[in-house]
C-alpha cells in the first residue's frame, strides 16, 4: 500500500487537470468549426495524461538526482527526496510510463487518420516523440533545458499551442487563424502556472542552479512577468470571443478569469514565497474550469 501510495504521490495527480485544459479547448474549437469524434477525444486525454505522468516521474527522478528537491524546497515532498521510491524503481517506471505514452500515441494516430493522410501521421508522431523528449528532459540529464531558463518557452508551446491546435487539427484537419487565440490563451495559463512554481522554490532552486526565469530576473521581477502572462491569457480569450461572438453562450468562459484575477491580487500582496503554494491549485484548476467553461460556450450544448 505505501509503495502505491509512493507512485501515486509521483503521479502528482493535482496537475492532471491542467495538462488536459488544452485538450478540452482544442475539442470545443474543433465542435465549433466543424465535428468531434469522441474516440479521438478521449485518446487525445488518456495520451495527454500519460504524458504528464511521465514528466512527472521524470521530474522527480530529475530533481532528486540533482537535489534540487531538498530541505528547501516548499512544495510537497518528493517520491525520491523522501526515499518512498528509489532511483532504479523511478527510472524503470519512467520507462514503462514512455512505452504506454507510445501504445497510446499510435492509437490516436491510428483512429485520427486515414491511409491516405500518412503525411500528416507521421508529422503527429514526431511530435508525439518530441512530447515524450520534453517531459523527460525538463529535468533529467546535463542538458535539461528547465535548469537553463527554457521551461516556459517549452510549456507555452506542448500546453497551448500543440495541446490546442494538435488536438483540433486531428479533428478537423485543418487550423483557423482565429483558433491561434485561444491556443495562446491556455499556453499563457500553462506558463502562469510554471511561473508561479519556480516563484515559489526561487530560492531553492538559486541555490541548487536550476536557472529558472524567476531566479534570472529576480522575485519581484517575476511577480511582474507574472501580471503580464495572465493579463495577456485574458486579452488572447477575450479577442477570440469579442471577434467571434454569436450569442451570450460564447461570453461564459471569461468568467473563469475572475479567480484568475483574484489569485493576481494575492500575488500582488505576497512577499513570502511559502504563501504562494495555495495558489498553484487555484490557478490550475482556474485554468481547467475556463476550458471547461469553453467549451460549454462553444459546444451546441445550451
Amino acid at each position: 500500500m505505501l509503495k502505491f501510495k509512493a507512485w501515486v504521490n509521483a503521479a502528482r495527480l493535482r496537475t492532471l487537470p491542467l495538462s488536459v485544459s488544452g485538450i478540452i479547448v482544442g475539442a470545443a474549437l474543433a465542435g465549433y468549426y466543424g465535428t468531434i469524434n469522441y474516440t479521438v477525444f478521449w485518446l487525445a486525454i488518456l495520451t495527454t495524461v500519460a504524458f504528464q505522468i511521465t514528466s512527472n516521474f521524470a521530474n522527480d527522478y530529475g530533481d532528486g538526482v540533482k537535489g534540487t528537491d531538498n530541505q528547501n524546497r516548499i512544495g510537497p515532498k518528493r517520491a525520491l527526496q523522501s526515499g518512498l521510491l528509489s532511483r532504479k524503481s523511478l527510472k524503470k517506471g519512467i520507462i514503462i510510463n514512455v512505452l504506454v505514452d507510445l501504445v497510446l500515441v499510435i492509437a490516436l494516430l491510428f483512429f485520427s487518420f486515414d491511409t491516405n493522410e500518412l503525411p500528416w501521421a507521421i508529422l503527429f508522431l514526431v511530435l508525439g516523440g518530441l512530447s515524450i523528449w520534453a517531459a523527460i528532459k525538463y529535468t533529467v540529464g546535463e542538458s535539461a533545458y528547465g535548469y537553463n531558463g527554457l521551461g516556459d518557452v517549452f510549456v507555452f508551446v506542448f500546453f497551448g499551442l500543440v495541446s490546442v491546435l494538435g488536438s483540433m487539427f486531428l479533428f478537423i484537419k485543418e487550423v483557423p487563424i482565429a483558433s491561434i487565440l485561444p491556443a495562446v490563451s491556455v499556453g499563457l495559463l500553462s506558463v502562469g502556472v510554471l511561473n508561479l512554481n519556480n516563484l515559489r522554490d526561487h530560492v531553492s532552486d538559486k541555490q541548487s542552479g536550476k536557472n529558472t526565469v524567476v531566479v534570472k530576473m529576480g522575485f519581484e521581477k517575476g511577480k511582474k512577468y507574472h501580471y503580464i502572462i495572465l493579463v495577456s491569457a485574458f486579452m488572447c480569450m477575450f479577442g477570440y470571443v469579442a471577434f467571434t461572438y454569436d450569442n451570450w453562450k460564447n461570453i461564459i468562459c471569461l468568467i473563469a478569469f475572475i479567480p484568475v484575477f483574484l489569485h493576481l491580487l494575492k500575488v500582488k500582496r505576497t512577499n513570502d514565497p511559502v504563501l504562494l503554494d495555495p495558489e498553484l491549485k487555484k490557478l490550475a484548476l482556474s485554468t481547467f474550469f475556463m476550458a471547461l467553461l469553453f467549451y460549454f460556450s462553444y459546444h451546441n450544448f445550451l
